[in-house]
């Protein structure tokens, strides 16, 4: 005979559960790990992200729409080495009254088309012989790591003037010159993917899905890719900066674009035309002024992105809060049932 106690008179059984209910509550828990997920690869709003963002948007913008409301730079006048607001040139003339203003508006965007495309080579080539070779391993992952090797430790300064004094000068074109940049700048890259993909590849689930018989396109793409976003991310920021650096560099050397204007072409000319010695500021420190902003700006964004690489750069309870709104009361008290 049953021990347990009779439900009191007027008191209605106990519900069963509402099964839609109960599923209903797990699909939506699913939802929210996946949004978290999802939102752990991005980098956290702090103000080096915003400020950095924010600066680059505006010299992005003043590229695309400034070369659209300025004179031809090219254009030839009798005001010449005028400082800035003569005649109304805002930023003054060079020695052949050329307008510095609208030099300085195609040249950025010059600089940055060979920022991204530098940038956009340099990631495909280390994504390749970085992840790829270390996936598959053996006699591939080794040649591929002998020749990363071999480009690694040629100086990429030299080797990049070397092509550069080969190439016509006709020839010398904003693709050429990526072209010449992505061919120095994408080794180091390749080793940094070689090690995070070597220890990827040896984890329970890329396991269960080569066993399971996946293809190894879609194990790199699903499996392992996602894992190195923050990795190639940051690199890509990186090859950004090098290259305009580099460009304005052999540019400065006279080994630059043939035909366009870009931040170095402009420091060029500057530099050829002893504009130092003339005391023309204003032909000069624009376009290196906009380098350094173009730096700093990326800089930016690369430290955000360097916390999620690195969690010890990241102070959880604040990144916490402001992602997730949390009151400092409500993220102790989540740590401490962590603790338990």
């Amino acid at each position: 005979m049953s021990n347990t106690p009779d439900p009191t008179p007027g008191t209605p059984p106990l519900a069963p559960p509402d099964l839609d209910l109960v599923e209903e509550t797990g699909a939506v828990e699913r939802v929210i790990e996946r949004r978290r997920s999802i939102t752990s690869l991005l980098p956290s709003r702090s103000p080096k992200l915003i400020a950095g963002l924010v600066i680059l948007a505006v010299i992005v913008l003043y590229a695309i729409v400034m070369p659209h409301f300025v004179m031809d730079p090219r254009a030839i006048s009798t005001d010449m080495l005028k400082p800035p607001g003569y005649g109304g040139h805002l930023l003054g003339t060079n020695q052949a009254g050329q307008d510095i203003w609208a030099q300085l508006a195609y040249g950025t965007g010059g600089s940055l088309v060979i920022g991204l495309t530098v940038g956009a080579l340099a990631t495909v080539l280390s994504a390749f012989f970085g992840v790829f070779g270390a996936y598959v391993g053996g006699a591939v992952d080794e040649g591929f790591a002998l020749f990363t090797n071999v480009i690694l430790v040629i100086p990429g300064l030299p080797l990049t003037i070397v092509i550069g004094n080969y190439v016509p000068v006709q020839q010398r074109g904003l693709f050429l010159i990526s072209v010449v940049l992505a061919i120095t700048s994408w080794a180091g890259s390749a080793r940094v993917l070689r090690s995070v993909t070597m220890s990827v590849r040896n984890r329970d689930y890329v396991a269960a899905a080569r066993i399971s018989g996946e293809k190894t396109w879609r194990v790199l793409v699903v499996e392992i890719l996602p894992n190195l976003i923050p990795v190639m991310a940051s690199q890509l920021i990186f090859s950004v900066i090098f290259a305009i650096l580099g460009e304005a560099g052999l540019s400065f050397l006279g080994l630059g674009a043939n035909g366009t204007y870009t931040l170095g072409t402009i420091l060029y000319f500057a530099n050829q035309s002893l504009a130092l010695t003339q005391g023309a500021w204003w032909w000069f420190i624009p376009p290196g002024l906009m380098i350094a902003l173009l730096g700093m700006a990326l800089s930016l964004v690369n430290f955000s992105i360097d916390e999620i690489i690195n969690p010890k750069l990241r102070q959880s309870t604040r990144a916490a809060q402001r992602k997730w709104g949390l009151t400092p009361a409500q993220i102790k008290k989540s740590q401490e049932e962590n603790l338990r």
